[in-house]
């Protein structure tokens, strides 16, 4: 399939506890990313609730039926874009546990949904503790969505780690590749733009990476500069510390220009 030009922003915010405020807050960014022309939104993982991980189970939704999917179908159909609601809370019949999972929905309903399976174990010795994997089960299966400008595929946060992930998603036939990100600070300091920019060169995509930003609560704190990558690993469009959108121009000649004169992907040695 090819790839046709499309018009996208990654939103970048400071969710905290309050459900609220943050569907205000991520609905007025959308608002503001719609009004430059976008079609495609990219909201952080954790946009609708960033608190404690076992407090994430009591917001547990089906997807397309819950509270934050119906948010989202309806902010889709007003402002007439898709919408990749980065992570929220997925029933699971693991008891005390949810699925953290991606949804992309846009005028027409719910497009599709990815399991985050790279789960956030770890011990910051400057920063926090976090282990997700005690109240989030992992998924199993990767995803690549067939939209009628190409192929998204999904990850989540952590996932930009495992680069064997992004090869399975350009194998699909990948385009662009969506990373909604809770990144903290300690290590989105040192780590982020170098992953997020590595995933687009390697793979030779667009990445639209939307990361939380600021202080959430106790010692969790995100590292923000959302980016968007073009497949040569140049930075299209940013936003630093702040809450903010920024919105940049995917070209079909600039992907196809990179894989033309640098066949890379298909000089991969499989076995």
């Amino acid at each position: 399939m090819d790839f046709r030009s499309l018009r996208a922003a990654v939103v970048q915010m400071n969710a905290k506890e309050d459900v609220d405020a943050n569907l205000t807050r991520a609905g007025a960014l959308l608002e503001e990313a719609a009004g430059h022309g976008a079609k495609l939104a990219i909201l952080p993982e954790n946009f609708a609730f960033m608190g404690p991980e076992g407090a994430r189970v009591v917001f547990g939704e089906r997807m397309g039926e819950g509270p934050f999917s119906r948010w989202g179908l309806d902010v889709a159909r007003r402002l007439d874009m898709e919408i990749l609601l980065g992570g929220i809370p997925e029933q699971c019949d693991e008891e005390g546990k949810v699925y953290n999972t991606a949804l992309l929905v846009g005028p027409e309903g719910v497009i599709g949904s990815y399991r985050k399976i790279h789960l956030f174990d770890v011990d910051l010795a400057d920063g926090p503790t976090v282990q997700e994997s005690a109240h989030t089960a992992a998924g199993d299966a990767t995803v690549c969505l067939d939209r009628p400008w190409g192929q998204l595929g999904l990850s989540i946060c952590y996932d930009l780690r495992f680069p064997e992930l992004y090869r399975r998603l350009v194998s699909a036939g990948a385009h662009v590749l969506a990373v909604p990100a809770g990144f903290t600070l300690e290590t989105g300091r040192d780590h982020w733009a170098l992953l997020v920019r590595a995933r687009a060169v390697e793979n030779q995509c667009f990445v639209l990476a939307a990361n939380l930003a600021g202080h959430h609560f106790g010692e969790r704190r995100s590292y923000g500069h959302s980016m968007i990558v073009d497949p040569w690993g140049r930075v299209l469009a940013q936003v630093e510390g702040q809450e903010g959108v920024c919105v940049a121009d995917l070209e079909a000649e600039v992907l196809e220009g990179v894989r033309r004169r640098l066949p890379a992907l298909s000089h991969r040695v499989l076995d």
